[in-house]
C-alpha cells in the first residue's frame, strides 16, 4: 500500500494568513519595505514626506501563508481636511489588522511622532498592567529600517534603545534598499500571523485597480520631477482607459489604449510648473513611466494627461470627495 501524499505544507506547519498594518511617521519607508517584501512596485516610493494619500494593499503569498501588507499614510498631526482624511485610513487600517509593523529609522532619534504613534497603538491594543507596563492585544514588530546608514556599534545601541523604548513583540532590523534581511522580516511577520485561509488568488499582488495605480505612479513621478515646487498640491485622477476598437467590426485590434489622466492643481499659478518648460515635465514622466503603464493596461498605451484647477481642493469635502478622499 502506497503512502499518502503529503500536502504542500508540512502538516505541523498551519496555513497563516491576514493584515499587517505598517505603519510610522512619515517618510521611514514604509512604501520601501513594502514594495521590496512583495518583489514589485505597488506602492509609490518618494523621499518627500506624506507621499502615501491611501491604504495601498500588497499581498505576498508563499507555500504556507498569505500577508496582506497594508501601506498606511503617515500618521501626523493634519493641517488641511486631506490631512484629517489621511488619519482616518490609519483607523480604519489598524482596525482591520493581525500584526503592526512599527518602522523606526535607524539614523534618526526617537521622537515625538514616534512617541504619538506609540501613544496611539497603545490606545488601540494595549493592555495596561498594574504595575505600570503595558502588553500587547495583537503583535507589534518593530521594524528599524535604513540600518545601512549605521556602523555595527552605532546599530547595537540602537537596538538597546528601541527595546527599550516599548514591549514589543519583536525587533527586526533591515536595509530594504539593500535588500539587507528583507527574509528575516517576511519570516517574522508570517510568524506573527493567525491561522487562516488564502484569501486572493496566489498571481495577485494588490488590490488596486490599473487606474488607481497608475494615478499614484503618475503622482509619484511628479513628487520626484519637481523637486520641493509642488509637495502636496497635486491630486492624480485616471478618468478612463479607451482600447482601440475597431469601428465597423466592433472588435479590439492591436493600436495603443488611451489612458485619460486629469492632473489637478490648487491654484492657476502652479499649472505651468506642473507642464514645465515646453512640456518637459509632462514628457518626461510619461517616458518615464511607459513600460510600467503598458504593463499594467496590458498592451502599449498612450498618456494623456491635462492639468485643470480645483482650487483649495485639500480643505474642500466636495472637491476631496471627487477626487477619491
Amino acid at each position: 500500500m502506497s503512502e499518502p501524499e503529503q500536502s504542500t505544507h508540512d502538516i505541523h506547519d498551519e496555513y497563516r494568513s491576514g493584515f499587517v498594518a505598517v505603519v510610522g511617521r512619515p517618510n521611514v519607508g514604509k512604501s520601501t519595505l513594502i514594495n521590496g517584501l512583495i518583489g514589485t512596485q505597488v506602492a509609490i516610493m518618494s523621499s518627500r514626506p506624506e507621499t502615501t494619500r491611501k491604504a495601498i494593499r500588497g499581498i505576498l503569498t508563499t507555500d504556507n501563508a498569505q500577508m496582506v501588507l497594508v501601506d498606511t499614510p503617515g500618521i501626523h498631526r493634519p493641517r488641511t481636511l486631506l490631512g484629517q482624511r489621511l488619519n482616518d485610513v490609519v483607523d480604519e487600517s489598524l482596525a482591520d489588522s493581525d500584526v503592526v509593523a512599527f518602522l523606526l529609522p535607524a539614523d534618526q532619534e526617537i521622537g515625538p511622532g514616534d512617541k504619538r504613534i506609540l501613544s496611539r497603538l497603545r490606545s488601540d491594543f494595549g493592555i495596561k498592567h498594574d504595575d505600570g507596563t503595558f502588553t500587547w492585544k495583537i503583535p507589534l514588530i518593530a521594524i528599524v529600517t535604513k540600518i545601512d546608514m549605521l556602523g555595527r556599534q552605532e546599530l547595537i545601541e540602537k537596538l538597546i534603545e528601541i527595546d527599550q523604548f516599548a514591549n514589543f513583540t519583536d525587533i527586526v532590523p533591515v536595509s530594504a534598499l539593500e535588500d539587507d534581511n528583507l527574509d528575516t522580516v517576511r519570516d517574522v511577520l508570517i510568524e506573527n500571523l493567525p491561522e487562516g485561509p488564502q484569501m486572493y488568488p496566489t498571481e495577485q499582488i494588490t488590490e488596486e485597480r490599473p487606474e488607481e495605480t497608475i494615478a499614484e505612479l503618475i503622482r509619484g513621478a511628479f513628487l520626484e520631477e519637481l523637486d520641493d515646487e509642488l509637495p502636496h498640491s497635486l491630486a492624480v485622477v485616471v478618468d478612463s482607459i479607451e482600447y482601440p476598437v475597431d469601428p465597423e467590426t466592433g472588435r479590439p485590434y492591436d493600436g495603443k489604449a488611451q489612458v485619460m489622466v486629469s492632473l489637478y492643481v490648487e491654484r492657476d499659478s502652479q499649472k505651468p510648473i506642473i507642464i514645465g518648460h515646453k512640456a518637459e515635465h509632462l514628457v518626461h514622466v510619461k517616458k518615464k513611466l511607459r513600460t510600467a503603464v503598458n504593463r499594467l493596461v496590458g498592451q502599449k498605451a498612450q498618456l494623456n494627461m491635462h492639468v485643470k484647477v480645483a482650487k483649495s481642493w485639500q480643505s474642500d469635502p466636495k472637491k476631496l470627495e471627487r477626487l477619491g478622499f
